[in-house]
């Protein structure tokens, strides 16, 4: 005991100053952007942000999901530990899921139901101002790309032509049943988006043991990234990805009963995501990673199967992958990214994920890394499982990440942007010390609940 007391201590202290350096680099990010942002370029200087690193204006505010939120926040800090220990794995699934989505309703409530919800995808750039203009799939699918470039005729709005054409298409088929508007878009985005805590949780029990999903629950349920998630089509994008890693860490583990379909589940999402959004092509690493740990390569036959039909049939109607993409940077380019400086994003976008993934998350990367070394050199000769396994998981999240950032196609708005890759950091929160959760739980709902509040985010 008298051994072990100074190593907890001196990996408190390492906690404490992996938070202290990622609050320095986020004031860093405010500070510098705000100095750099005085160059006069337009309205909101050469950044073209708010208050940077931020997509976001400085609005304090409360409405009604104020109450809603302070609420989902103390039940889970004060009985989520004790709960997700408790709880049979049959029912701490729905019950996160539903923990999940209470507190991004109760969030996006917090700027009104028609500012925070029923009105976030409707605006000029979004995706619903273009879902009337699609009145034959084939010929919107045969005349997509000529419509990208900022100068071509009716050229479509910056989220529609930010993406391939599976996005604005998620919502034309909403629309089609009956599903139509802004609330029912949203209430899609906040529902799938939501459930991608279910899955990362599902994913780590297979990967690392169902000890670290269960201490992960409370973590992915009161994760800060709710904020943007709802409401904005990255949640939906967030979701729709991480159940593909999960469905694919399912078969490759074989903790199902049926891994064939479990794979080709995972491939018809793969495929899914290549054609909502084009930067998801690099979740391949973590794909590639969840294979390493489950020393199997069985699923992927069934994956390429499952992705193949998305390819030939959107190829088949007249959209061509690569083409899209390629316009798409040159679109980039026309707008916003032209004058914002590479310089300054490539490390205030990484400063924007302090606020996303939240403080507790910074402290469990930390102790992370520190594992990950030696769990990617052990395995050569076993599959590391436990904490070596969850930290190679989120060390491979991390580089998807850092991959996305020196691309130089992530200039900002990345705490939205990069949902998908932020949802894969939260379980390093699982190898935090069990007695600490609840003071870290309560970081992140501080955290959460101050940008919400005190910020009027955007997108």
């Amino acid at each position: 005991m008298a051994a072990t007391t100074p190593a907890r201590k001196r990996a408190g202290r390492r906690d404490l100053w992996a938070v202290a350096a990622a609050v320095v680099l986020f004031v860093l990010a405010v500070v510098v952007g705000n100095v750099v942002n005085r160059t006069v370029y337009g309205t909101e200087g050469i950044l073209r942000l708010g208050w940077p690193p931020l997509y976001a204006s400085w609005l304090p505010h409360v409405g009604p999901g104020t109450p809603a939120a302070l609420v989902v926040a103390a039940l889970v800090v004060i009985h989520g530990p004790r709960i997700a220990q408790r709880l049979r794995w049959r029912a701490l699934v729905p019950a996160v899921w539903g923990a999940s989505m209470a507190w991004t309703w109760s969030l996006a409530l917090v700027d009104g139901w028609q500012r925070g919800v029923a009105g976030r995808l409707t605006s000029n750039m979004e995706y619903l101002r273009s879902v009337a203009d699609v009145r034959e799939v084939p010929a919107f699918l045969r005349d997509f790309t000529q419509h990208i470039l900022a100068d071509s005729p009716h050229n479509w709005p910056a989220h529609v032509a930010g993406h391939p054409p599976g996005a604005l298409l998620t919502f034309v088929g909403l629309d089609r049943i009956g599903l139509g508007g802004g609330a029912w878009a949203a209430a899609w985005c906040i529902t799938i988006g939501s459930s991608g805590a279910v899955a990362v949780m599902v994913t780590v029990r297979a990967l690392c043991g169902e000890r670290l999903a269960r201490l992960a629950a409370p973590f992915l349920a009161l994760a800060p990234a709710a904020v943007w998630i709802g409401v904005s089509a990255d949640g939906y994008f967030a979701g729709v990805s991480a159940w593909a890693i999960a469905l694919l860490a399912l078969a490759a583990t074989r903790t199902t009963r049926a891994p064939r379909l479990a794979a080709l589940g995972a491939g018809l999402l793969l495929g899914l995501t290549w054609y909502l959004s084009y930067g998801l092509t690099v979740l391949a690493v973590l794909g590639v990673a969840v294979l390493l740990l489950a020393r199997s390569a069985r699923p992927l036959p069934y994956v390429l199967a499952g992705a193949v039909p998305w390819v030939v049939g959107f190829t088949a109607l007249g959209f061509w992958w690569p083409e899209g993409y390629a316009t798409l940077v040159e679109r980039y380019y026309q707008g916003a990214a032209k004058v914002r400086p590479y310089t300054y994003f490539v490390w205030a976008n990484l400063a924007a994920q302090v606020v996303t993934v939240g403080l507790a998350t910074v402290a469990g990367l930390g102790r992370a890394v520190g594992r990950l070394f030696p769990a990617v050199r052990g395995m050569r000769r076993v599959a590391p499982r436990g904490r070596g396994a969850l930290s190679v998981l989120v060390g491979a999240a991390l580089c998807v990440m850092l991959l996305a950032d020196v691309s130089g196609m992530s200039k900002a708005e990345t705490e939205r942007i990069w949902l998908p890759f932020a949802l894969w950091l939260l379980p390093a929160c699982a190898l935090l010390p069990r007695r600490t959760h609840g003071w870290w739980l309560a970081a992140q709902a501080v955290l959460a609940l101050l940008v919400n509040h005190l910020l009027l985010t955007g997108w």
